[in-house]
């Protein structure tokens, strides 16, 4: 089949640091190429990809320091526009920048498969209801509930080719947080946590210019030599420290669509202990992997009784369900049934 890929052009595909959407649009693409597919990936010109790459810039607009990073700048729509653009070159479109894309999806000739990586929200849902040619693909069960009354084809969780994730079965004692230092992810939490059970906590993470207040007043006053931001890091570097992390906290405070951090943590060994929010309970088997926890309470407890899970068992469950191959199994399956005869 001929396949586009439309992805977002903020970070390079894959990113180099931070990026959840890249990395599964990264995935995906070569996962299909692999298959025989010819895939076209529309991203930055500084993308690593084995399918043909179209771009209308060179590198990532956050590298580039571009104003508007995540709304609908010149250079973002240029990237939907050129990709529809080019629509009759392609069996189907399947498109990771929706609701932005979602007016020039509608009216496409050819069929498109959208992917919401992002939540459905009231004043994004009205869009996905009117505007109800292109077939949405929800990343998890949780993220749809709030969606009804939208054209939606199927769920299909994120994957990623784990089995070259390192493993460790003994660990070094110390707490996780692997993201973004933003108030929805709850990272005041996790340094709760940490505090009250005397454990080390290593904050992996970025920082955005539209956090530095939550940053100021929750973060910066408690960091420590033994909660310590260490700043983003690259794929090596987020690995080798969950391979060796004892426990991965993820105390978000939204309904989060799928957390791709946590299939991460637990390839690498890692147990995760998080909120009972959004997708969560779809991807954390509780007792297996980790714990599904109400409250920080619990959350302090669940971290005391993490010595209960088999390290090797987290790392199987994530490389059985949140495979990458697995994840292009459903969407090839997907492309066959709606692509045009």
């Amino acid at each position: 089949m001929k396949i586009a890929q439309i992805a977002p052009i903020v970070e390079r595909v894959p990113p180099k640091t931070y990026g959840g959407t890249e990395r599964v649009v990264h995935a995906l693409t070569e996962e299909l190429v692999k298959r025989g597919h010819e895939v076209t990936l529309f991203a930055s010109g500084d993308s690593i990809s084995s399918a043909k790459i179209e771009s209308v810039y060179p590198r990532s607009l956050r590298e580039a320091k571009l104003p508007d990073l995540y709304g609908a700048n010149p250079w973002t729509l240029l990237n939907i526009g050129m990709a529809y653009e080019l629509q009759d070159e392609f069996d189907i479109i399947h498109d990771h920048m929706m609701p932005l894309s979602l007016p020039s999806a509608n009216i496409a000739s050819v069929p498109v498969i959208g992917t919401m990586h992002g939540a459905f929200t009231a004043s994004n849902r009205r869009l996905f209801q009117s505007l109800r040619s292109p077939n949405i693909v929800s990343i998890s069960n949780a993220q749809i509930f709030s969606a009804p009354n939208i054209n939606h084809a199927a769920t299909i969780y994120n994957g990623l080719p784990m089995e070259h994730y390192p493993f460790s079965a003994e660990h070094e004692g110390y707490l996780l947080y692997v993201g973004r230092l933003s108030l929805e992810k709850g990272v005041h939490f996790a340094i709760e946590a940490a505090e009250q059970l005397d454990l080390p906590l290593i904050l992996a993470a970025k920082l955005d210019p539209i956090d530095q207040p939550y940053f100021k007043a929750y973060i910066e006053p408690r960091l420590s030599e033994r909660v310590r931001w260490i700043g983003e890091v690259n794929e090596e570097e987020r690995n080798k420290l969950m391979s060796k992390a004892k426990c991965f906290l993820h105390p978000v405070t939204w309904r989060e669509p799928f957390g791709l951090t946590l299939i991460e943590a637990a390839a690498c060994g890692s147990p995760v202990v998080a909120f009972n929010k959004g997708s969560i309970p779809e991807i954390i088997k509780t007792g297996v992997t980790g714990y599904v926890v109400e409250d920080i309470d619990s959350m302090i407890d669940a971290v005391e009784g993490i010595g209960a899970i088999d390290r090797a068992a987290c790392r199987e469950h994530a490389l059985t369900n949140f495979s990458a191959k697995r994840m292009a199994d459903n969407y090839e399956e997907l492309y066959k049934k709606l692509a045009l005869p």
